[in-house]
């Protein structure tokens, strides 16, 4: 397993929480609750892939 693929993954889900965050913030300020819905999807689907890439880094490293 390469360092490579942890990368990838912590930068979607880096790009995943940023995008959550907004349409979050936008629904907010809409009062468009399905927007918001999604904005917190978004997060938590983020938040999972940076945790898949720390993990493969993890166990890169400990190879």
């Amino acid at each position: 397993m390469s360092k490579d693929n942890g990368l990838k993954d912590k930068v979607k889900g880096g790009a995943n929480k940023a995008k959550g965050e907004m349409k979050d913030k936008v629904g907010d300020m809409t009062n468009k609750a399905d927007m918001q819905a999604e904005g917190k999807k978004d997060k938590a689907k983020g938040s999972i892939q940076k945790g898949v890439g720390e993990t493969k880094d993890k166990l890169s490293e400990d190879k």
